[in-house]
């Protein structure tokens, strides 16, 4: 599409990456994703070819062997891979929180031996916040570390890892009450841990167990996985950034960057929504014309490219706001709620264009449809958005009355 959602002050740079993914796309991700995602199989092809073009490192520094590339070039990345299927672009976001918190966060050691291997691809990056009994409430975390010796022993259950098979290194959020006297705020006795392990499922390293993936309405082809820890043995040089009590700032720092990318996928995902309802709006008759002729549909379509406008717009503002070095937690948010609203909204307008033939599955808005509910709840809520977007505005508006 030429005219939707364009961005300006790009560099020639950054368009000849979007102009590469962009072709990428449309060749090798469109024309098998609905195939693919019916089968729930994971795009090993795809992946490889991701891989190939160097983006599982765009965002890592070149002195790592990376492209160097910013906030914003990640984001406009994912936007079109998750135009073909959103469930390639999840695999890329976990990979690039974990980086990010690496880079960001890790100490030069952690740095110099993950930052060369996750740019080239080899090591995959997955992070584990969640647990069965809580998702947004962090503070409720129950998993936890106790250290011995050299190491820690970290035990308990964490839920909903996205690349959790595939991965083979996991940022895991558990407590860790040493060091730190009882009484202390729950999200400053919090520390991430760097778990290495091997890809698969069961026992992938002594006292770590990946169990299977757990069968989901959409967002399928991708791994999403349970993770328990019995025993797990991790040594205190894989504490991120080398000090205890900081895993709850890294965490959110590393989500900001995550809030970015749900944005972008919500992006991408309304986009081809609307190039799916306009393309089957103009070949659609009844009543002696194509359906794209009767104003009731124009209004659908005109409401429908405004949506996408207005949240690609967000998305490119949150993004750059993160590169500028400047806090975007409240940018960030409003992107993130915005753009999955707005995608739930234009897939469910298309899939009303699409008429009954939109409840088959060979057309490709039946796969959209069930994929843009994920973007409500993943990297938190549209309720817990808005939390954040109005404690943030009561801090910028505050009345000195």
């Amino acid at each position: 599409m030429a005219r939707l959602a364009q961005t300006a002050g790009l560099t020639d740079v950054q368009r000849e990456i979007l102009s590469t993914v962009r072709d990428f796309v449309d060749k090798e991700i469109i024309p098998v994703a609905t195939d693919l995602e019916h089968r729930d199989e994971y795009p090993q092809a795809i992946v490889d070819g991701l891989k190939e073009l160097g983006l599982f490192g765009l965002m890592i520094p070149e002195e790592y062997g990376g492209l160097g590339e910013s906030l914003l070039t990640y984001a406009l990345c994912v936007e079109e891979i998750a135009r073909g299927w959103m469930s390639v672009s999840g695999i890329i976001n976990t990979h690039f929180i974990v980086a990010y918190m690496l880079k960001q966060h890790g100490t030069q050691e952690q740095k110099d031996h993950f930052l060369p291997r996750m740019a080239a691809g080899d090591v995959r990056g997955a992070f584990s916040m969640s647990e069965p009994g809580l998702g947004s409430d962090v503070s409720a975390i129950t998993s936890k570390a106790v250290k011995d010796g050299d190491e820690y022993v970290l035990s308990g259950q964490k839920m909903w890892l996205t690349n959790g098979g595939t991965s083979s290194l996991v940022a895991v959020l558990v407590r860790s009450d040493e060091g730190h006297p009882e009484g202390t705020a729950p999200h400053k006795s919090m520390t991430t841990f760097l778990v290495e392990k091997e890809p698969g499922f069961g026992e992938v390293r002594p006292g770590l167990t990946i169990p299977g993936k757990i069968d989901k309405m959409g967002y399928k082809g991708v791994d999403t996985t349970e993770l328990i820890m019995d025993g797990l043995r991790v040594p205190a040089d894989r504490v991120l950034g080398g000090v205890t009590g900081r895993g709850f700032y890294h965490m959110m720092d590393g989500v900001e960057v995550g809030r970015v990318n749900v944005a972008a996928r919500g992006c991408g995902v309304a986009q081809r929504a609307f190039e799916l309802g306009v393309r089957y709006a103009q070949q659609r008759h009844t009543f002696g014309k194509p359906i794209a002729q009767h104003q009731a549909i124009q209004f659908k379509l005109a409401e429908m490219a405004t949506k996408v406008e207005a949240a690609h717009a967000m998305m490119v503002n949150a993004a750059r706001k993160k590169d500028s070095g400047e806090r975007n937690d409240l940018e960030a948010g409003m992107a993130k709620y915005l753009a999955s609203e707005y995608c739930k909204e234009v897939v469910e307008d298309s899939f009303r264009i699409h008429g009954g033939y939109g409840f088959s599955k060979e057309y490709e808005i039946e796969r959209l449809y069930r994929e843009a509910p994920m973007l409500l709840i993943g990297e938190g809520t549209a309720e817990i958005q808005k939390m954040i977007i109005g404690r943030r505005l009561l801090e910028e508006y505050r009345f000195q009355g």
